[in-house]
């Protein structure tokens, strides 16, 4: 007998989401999880928890046509048709199961999220945490897990290599301890869900030079384990240039600042009080261009409105606890507070409110703008960061990955590790791509194993 069922490196979203689904198919899963501090580490708890599904019974009773076709065109749309087309369409199909899975048979108190919608999803498909911060989503999966019978988690023990057998199928793992220990532990299944190489400032060089050299906001964790492993077996990888960027990291304190703010009506400006963009393209692009600006910095210009309809975001609150807005009552005296030039921030102002009220065109292509900001406004000093990355080991449309083109029997990637949805270089990153790509590769790749290694035996 094997010492567990299904072996699972990581104990973010994508490995729980597989040991979860594995377990309740009956097999006997371990989790390896390398680093103590996971819990508030991994890209799952450092997320928004926005899980994009097209076709659920929340969009139904809130009266939204979605389907997972629909979100097929958009990926394809963002992505310039670049996406890995076999795990986009798993993903989108699989979306829809996976949020009612998690709501039904995890507890995750998942909802629609109605405020606002992400650039480039054509209808509101984001389902969320009441908070709106992925160490929510991230504790109810942990809590899952210690009810669910059969799944034992280990921490530190951090997964160093895949053992195959004569026939080329995974065999088992080597697991090493803090302390230079080794163990091989067998297993019918092993599923990488390391994360990504956004860790790596080498592989990022190699890889994604267009944000090397970023403030990276990610995963400690996420260090390029995979890419070593597939490297040792011989393994495919593919899109390893994608990345997911975020436009608005706030400076000094490292917090996330919402870019529902630019949905909601906010835009950015550099160092000069000019904007530099149309926002609304999407905020992972817009790490690069904030980067590209003097000193690499930007402020985010909002107002009241935006500052109430950004409460329900955990991550906003934080930013404002921290003391990071600075708030004026008019222009003039945004400038003196943040420094910026008064006369380019009054021009930029007034072209943006013009724009806003559909006085007339904007200068940058901008359309979509909610309302133009009134009365108190705020700012944010911010920088362009990288999250994650999106490329990884190829896999198949049930999580296996694929060595010149076949299955490896029995090996599996999920989240960050594997391929994601978002084409290449960060243009193509729609919000929840990256958790999207994390928690349903894993639920396909625990489907798949609990499905190999529960059938009965041939002529049983």
């Amino acid at each position: 007998m094997t010492d567990c069922d299904v072996l699972v490196a990581g104990a973010g979203g994508a490995g729980l989401a597989a040991a979860l689904t594995a377990a309740e198919a009956g097999c006997r899963v371990l989790v390896a999880e390398a680093r103590t501090t996971f819990r508030q580490g991994s890209n799952t708890a450092m997320s928004t928890s926005m899980v994009p599904a097209g076709g659920t019974w929340w969009q139904a009773e809130a009266g939204i046509d979605d389907s997972p076709e629909r979100f097929y065109g958009d990926v394809w749309t963002k992505t310039g048709g670049t996406a890995d087309p076999v795990v986009t369409r798993a993903l989108v199909d699989v979306a829809p199961d996976l949020v009612t899975w998690m709501a039904e048979s995890l507890d995750v108190p998942l909802g629609l999220v109605t405020d606002f919608r992400y650039p480039g999803h054509s209808a509101l498909r984001c389902h969320s945490v009441p908070d709106r911060a992925g160490r929510s989503l991230h504790a109810a999966l942990l809590a899952a897990a210690d009810r669910m019978d059969g799944l034992h988690v280990m921490v530190p023990a951090e997964l160093t290599e895949v053992l195959l057998d004569d026939g080329g199928g995974v065999a088992g793992a080597m697991i090493q301890r803090p302390d230079g220990s080794t163990e091989a532990l067998t297993a019918g299944a092993v599923v990488l869900a390391t994360n990504g190489f956004g860790a790596n400032p080498d592989l990022v060089a190699r890889h994604a030079p267009e944000i090397a050299g970023a403030t990276y906001h990610g995963g400690d964790g996420s260090t390029g384990d995979a890419l070593r492993i597939a490297e040792d077996l011989g393994l495919d990888t593919s899109h390893l240039d994608a990345y997911q960027g975020h436009g608005s990291l706030a400076v000094p304190d490292a917090i996330l600042l919402t870019w529902a703010i630019v949905m909601h009506g906010g835009y950015l400006v550099d160092l000069t009080g000019q904007r530099f963009g149309d926002e609304t393209v999407g905020y992972s692009e817009y790490a690069a261009e904030v980067n590209a600006r003097p000193e690499g910095r930007a402020w985010v210009v909002y107002d009241r409105r935006i500052h109430e309809a950004c409460q329900p975001f955990k991550d906003y609150l934080d930013v404002v606890g921290a003391g990071a807005p600075r708030w004026a009552g008019d222009v003039a005296g945004l400038a003196a507070a943040t420094g910026l030039p008064v006369d380019a921030l009054a021009t930029t102002a007034d072209a943006a409110a013009a724009a806003a009220r559909g006085e007339r065109p904007d200068a940058l292509g901008r359309l979509d703008w909610e309302a133009p900001l009134e009365g108190e406004l705020a700012a944010v000093c911010v920088t362009g960061a990288l999250f994650h990355t999106q490329g990884g080991l190829r896999v198949d449309a049930n999580a296996a990955v694929l060595r010149q083109g076949v299955p490896v029997p029995g090996l599996y990637a999920a989240g960050g590790a594997a391929v994601g949805m978002s084409g290449h270089g960060a243009s193509g990153y729609l919000a929840g791509n990256g958790l999207l790509a994390a928690l349903g590769l894993g639920r396909l790749a625990g489907r798949h194993a609990g499905e190999v290694l529960t059938q009965p035996p041939s002529g049983a």
